[in-house]
């Protein structure tokens, strides 16, 4: 099969090649983090269990389900482009989900007027655009808490991937994917959490139970759901590294051959 012709900006097939795996990367990460904050708190899923006799609560938020994808996408991009590339892609994540709620807000402030309930702050739920204006509440008012966690957790991920990339000199790529990714996620899960409580007000709480009882609950839960994802992708991990180097003609540890 003869090989395509390159546009003029690209240098050589190989450069196209690498250039393509890029891009669906970054769009599967930057798909996946504004999927997220849309969906966020929008429900939450019960998928508590009962082990050796004890009740354990497991309550998750539906915007947490794609999120444990989007580190192992920075992940890949950080060991086969680099640390610099995967630091542009988290600011770009940012600058999109910032993109999103503006629309979000002039959404919701062009005509026509909607009557709104002083008491939830929502139109009547059997309006037509109810669900527009709910999903509009929940994503500009968790939007801070979710933009500073996303921000903070992603830049741990980045620099802890790359900290253990250098101390191990390129060795050790378990430690690298599960240890950057288990520290950055417990900061992800605790700053969401805190603040879209304390801050947006967008968790649903039990006014008459202890707060950090539940407020417990919800970081121990979605944090061990990302344990368990970023357990579960150490295989792929390894094996999409191992082909994709093959396949784009890389060498994951020439980064910082001059640091070993």
């Amino acid at each position: 099969m003869p090989e395509r012709k390159l546009h003029p900006i690209e240098a050589s097939h190989l450069h196209a090649r690498r250039e393509r795996v890029f891009l669906v990367l970054a769009g599967l990460f930057l798909g996946s983090m504004t999927m997220l904050n849309i969906l966020g708190t929008s429900r939450f899923l019960d998928l508590s269990f009962t082990l050796f006799g004890f009740d354990i609560p497991m309550a998750l938020a539906v915007g947490v389900l794609p999120y444990p994808i989007t580190f192992l996408c920075t992940d890949y991009i950080g060991e086969l482009y680099g640390r610099d590339r995967a630091n542009t892609v988290v600011f770009v994540g940012l600058l999109l989900n910032l993109y999103v709620v503006a629309f979000l807000w002039v959404g919701g402030a062009l005509p026509p007027a909607v009557d709104i309930d002083a008491a939830t702050g929502l139109p009547p739920t059997d309006a037509y655009d109810y669900a527009f204006f709910r999903i509009r509440y929940l994503t500009m008012g968790a939007v801070a808490g979710s933009m500073i966690a996303y921000l903070a957790a992603q830049l741990c991920d980045v620099y802890l991937f790359h900290f253990w990339k250098r101390l191990t000199k390129g060795n050790h790529l378990w430690l690298r994917n599960n240890g950057s990714t288990m520290v950055s996620q417990f900061v992800d899960t605790f700053a969401v959490i805190t603040i879209t409580h304390f801050y947006a007000k967008g968790l649903p709480i039990d006014d008459g139970s202890p707060l950090w009882p539940q407020l417990w609950v919800y970081i121990g839960s979605g944090y061990v759901f990302k344990l368990v994802v970023a357990a579960v992708d150490t295989l792929p991990f390894y094996v999409g590294v191992h082909y994709l180097s093959q396949y784009l003609e890389l060498d994951p540890k020439a980064e910082h051959e001059d640091e070993y």
